[in-house]
């Protein structure tokens, strides 16, 4: 899998959704599985989710041109926020749906095939899921992760089917409905995730530990004699980091651009960071801060 891209990770989940979507709708209009039908739906809807995706991290990979000096890597960013926006749609569908189907007078029990089919769907997106987060971990791609976090509630949205059809065989015809006003709400918990982490990312947001972890570290690298300033953004799966640091005034410019160079060098090969931008100012015991 080291050598997996993250488009492998998009064309999985498309293959997985338009398998899914089609046996869930196919079982569910011939056992009358109101549920079964709509959570292939939710599975259809993905597929356009993960074709965004892919869209996404295609863009990502086109180089850099005149409209764009820093390449178009948070496209990716772009395309978590529709698999975001698309997820809470459908949740609030399936709260909306849920909650009429609570009021409604008109009950139904699907054939049991109905439930095994949703249960064999559950294990099936865990797999995808469990496939998806670890290649979203081994190639640090935004997006990918997104659509792992998608798998997981399209996993416990077919939990939730196969619960509400087995209540209505044993007599309990609204924990169908009920079930599904939970999941609706799990979705829409996870879309919030998704738009939260995509938005913070594409306002420059960072792991303020991690940039206090570099700063203490660059400041251990010898010739460096204070470190002022450390900066970091997410360009897709990049890491650029921008850092001010003092150095001996008596250096000349070959010393101090080797200094910066060791920077480069230590960020790339321990944190994996894409591109260091060092700045570097003449070191003064009157600009020491405490």
């Amino acid at each position: 899998m080291k050598q997996m891209k993250p488009e492998v990770g998009a064309w999985v989940s498309i293959g997985s959704y338009f398998v899914l979507s089609s046996v869930k709708l196919s079982v569910g209009y011939w056992t009358n599985s109101q549920a079964l039908k709509a959570d292939g739906l939710n599975n259809f809807t993905d597929i356009i989710s993960s074709i965004a995706i892919l869209i996404g991290l295609l863009i990502a990979k086109k180089p850099r041109d005149e409209n764009h000096p820093y390449g178009h890597s948070r496209a990716e960013h772009i395309s978590s926020l529709l698999a975001a926006f698309i997820m809470m749609t459908i949740g609030m569908e399936v709260l909306m749906d849920a909650a009429l189907a609570l009021k409604s007078d008109k009950k139904m029990v699907p054939d049991a095939i109905a439930a095994w089919t949703a249960f064999f769907a559950a294990c099936f997106m865990f797999f995808v899921y469990l496939f998806n987060k670890k290649l979203a971990e081994r190639t640090n791609s935004q997006a990918i992760a997104a659509a792992a976090k998608d798998h997981l509630s399209d996993a416990l949205v077919s939990i939730g089917t196969v619960i509400g059809i087995m209540g209505t065989h044993i007599g309990v015809i609204w924990l169908d409905s009920l079930t599904a006003l939970i999941v609706g709400l799990i979705i829409c918990k996870t879309a919030w995730d998704i738009f939260k982490e995509a938005s913070y990312t594409l306002t420059d947001g960072f792991d303020e530990e991690k940039l206090r972890q570099y700063k203490q570290e660059i400041s251990e690298i010898p010739g460096v004699e204070q470190v002022t300033e450390v900066k970091a953004r997410m360009l897709g799966n990049e890491v650029i980091l921008d850092v001010t640091i003092q150095v001996s005034p008596y250096l000349n410019v070959v010393k101090s651009h080797e200094i910066a160079d060791c920077i480069e060098v230590f960020m790339q090969e321990k944190h994996d960071v894409t591109k260091t931008h060092v700045h570097i100012e003449p070191y003064s015991t009157l600009d020491e801060k405490t």
